[in-house]
């Protein structure tokens, strides 16, 4: 082999080794007589000392940083004084023998340290192949590398097969745009990539795989963000003959499985939570359970309040610990955030001395009100609390989003806090058409007791529960699970709910329908993203920096220049047509 050992795993215990090394010139510091270097690889940075005018040497004046080096020496120890405690190799040098260039380097656009996280994101894809040179950048590869091995492993054992579904689908609704691929072979016919291998993994089941994992590649055509990325990374696994425990029970130790891997120690059993308990005391159903400023229902409180703009459905509040000294123009921003949110507004109070209140409203309100308020929101001098009344849901909704905004910690801040939300409503709403929109997907079985209520007349639809369960991690959404229909007449029923017409689910969903026919095993499922999880453990706030190629927010990327034109022959040979939408221009080349 070209070396025999990577710099950054010298120590002390190596001194007076002969070693050769391979990596990149990481910086370079010419004293005139000596030259020193430090050069490094995927494992870290070792300093070497180079007399350039040693026969094999001679060329360590013209290198510069970035070069490709092979460097032959001996480990030694460093002068007393120029240890460097913040290297695992700082007790160590490595006195060059011969020196020779691999492969020189242009002066790089941006510096390969910290300093990358000042530099335009477009720049940093442009060139992400130097950006991944980065030791952050290095280490959470590794990471995910880890997470990935971990959960291979970890699924293995509790007898699991990892079985390969197909990327070249039929188009299938579920929540999200379909990226499509045209057909040579059959024009004006298309595939669809996968956005999930749901519909797949239930057919392992009726073949009897009885228990599939797979961390599967799946694409969505949707807005991206910070936790969202057009192709992601899926741990996909389902079960026969299993419940939501069952599933949650094997999920939830393929995670710790590998944090425990990542971190070297084990996270507890990770709790549960109903989804209306989420929503009422943290005003989503992904809460970030790492802080407090919990929701509070009011609705005692103001009962029977004279105050119109509290004779509403729901009154909740939270308290925003010493905040009291805000400015008007912090609550006035506040306030318009509220009514961004939907809230027709937001009544807030400083609590002063004594819990004296505060606010331009504080005059409509009892002194019972007033003392009742203070106490139902455990408020200490120095707080600032803030209110909403209206629709129950809107004002959870608007609440859990402000206390965000206002108390979340940084992502590597505060833990790692697992959480189970289960009992999940079956419908999340309705469409414009009056249908009911899945909470889930629409292959969802209905929780047990509910089951009857999806054939009865005049039932609210909204009400009927699911066996569905999200795996939350610190206020992300790492994945979501279900117990799944394996029956046919409640498919068809749900689907009919759905308003997808029998023909519609024929042509769709067919292949799944005549495999319920023959014996389909009652079965659940889960699957989660790797990405998300990786991104937390890596203390990123992004799960860009978490992925070798991403793109950038607008769905570019910098680095080849796609999405891109087809030439005329491509098209031609597809079948294709292009009609650009009136208005529309071409969409520059991101890599300039």
């Amino acid at each position: 082999m070209m070396r025999s050992h990577r710099a950054g795993s010298l120590r002390a215990s190596d001194d007076g080794s002969e070693v050769t090394l391979c990596g990149w010139v990481d910086s370079r510091r010419d004293h005139g007589g000596v030259v020193f270097l430090d050069l490094r690889d995927v494992e870290g940075i070792v300093q070497v000392v180079v007399d350039p005018t040693r026969p094999g040497c001679e060329e360590a004046h013209r290198v510069r940083a970035e070069w490709v080096l092979r460097v032959v020496g001996t480990v030694t120890r460093r002068p007393e004084g120029t240890v460097n405690p913040d290297l695992g190799t700082g007790e160590i040098e490595v006195a060059a023998s011969s020196l020779e260039v691999l492969n020189e380097s242009d002066p790089v656009p941006f510096p390969l340290d910290e300093r990358a996280g000042e530099v335009d994101e477009g720049t940093r894809l442009r060139y992400r192949y130097l950006d991944l040179r980065r030791p952050a950048m290095q280490l959470n590869l590794l990471l995910r590398s880890r997470v990935n091995s971990s959960l291979r492993a970890s699924m293995d054992r509790q007898g699991f097969t990892e079985v390969e579904t197909p990327m070249l689908i039929a188009s299938t609704p579920e929540g999200a745009r379909d990226f499509v691929v045209p057909s040579r072979l059959s024009p004006g016919s298309f595939y669809a990539l996968p956005q999930s291998p749901q519909l797949f993994k239930q057919l392992l089941m009726v073949g009897g795989v009885d228990r599939y994992f797979q961390l599967a590649r799946c694409l969505r055509d949707e807005d991206l963000r910070a936790d969202r990325q057009f192709e992601f990374v899926q741990y996909d696994a389902e079960m026969s003959f299993a419940g939501a425990d069952d599933v949650m029970e094997v999920v939830g130790t393929a995670v710790a499985d590998a944090v425990e891997a990542v971190t070297g120690e084990r996270p507890e059993a990770f709790p549960r939570m109903t989804w209306h308990e989420a929503q009422e005391r943290y005003g989503t159903d992904k809460p970030d359970v790492r802080f407090g400023m919990e929701l509070v229902d009011l609705g005692p409180v103001f009962a029977s309040t004279g105050f119109r703009a509290f004779q509403a459905e729901a009154v909740k509040g939270i308290r925003v610990v010493g905040e009291g000294a805000a400015s008007r123009s912090r609550l006035d921003a506040l306030t318009d955030r509220a009514k961004g949110l939907g809230a027709a507004g937001l009544v807030w109070m400083r609590v002063g001395e004594g819990g004296a209140l505060e606010s331009p409203v504080a005059k409509f309100l009892s002194d019972d009100e007033r003392r009742d308020l203070v106490g139902s929101m455990a408020a200490e001098p120095g707080d600032l609390l803030l209110m909403v009344a209206g629709e129950r849901r809107v004002a959870n909704h608007v609440l859990g989003v402000l206390r965000l905004d206002l108390g979340r910690p940084p992502v590597d801040e505060g833990g790692l806090r697992f959480l189970w939300v289960v009992d999940f409503p079956l419908f999340e709403g309705l469409a414009d058409d009056g249908s009911p929109v899945p909470a889930h997907h629409p292959f969802t079985m209905p929780h047990p007791d509910d089951l009857a209520l999806l054939d009865a007349e005049g039932i609210d639809l909204l009400g009927v529960r699911s066996q569905a369960y999200d795996l939350v991690l610190n206020g992300w959404e790492l994945g979501s699970g279900s117990v799944r229909i394996h029956r046919r007449d409640v498919q068809e029923r749900i689907f009919t709910l759905l308003g997808i017409s029998p023909e519609t689910a024929r042509e769709r969903f067919g292949f799944l329908l005549d495999a319920f026919r023959f014996g389909a095993p009652p079965h659940a499922g889960f699957a989660f993203g790797v990405d998300r999880l990786v991104a937390i453990l890596a203390g990123e706030e992004n799960i860009r920096e978490v992925i070798a190629f991403p793109k950038t927010q607008s769905g570019a990327d910098p680095l080849t220049g796609a999405p891109g034109p087809l030439d005329s022959a491509q098209l031609r040979e597809l079948g294709l047509t292009v009609a650009v939408p009136r208005g529309a221009t071409a969409r520059p080349d991101p890599r300039h």
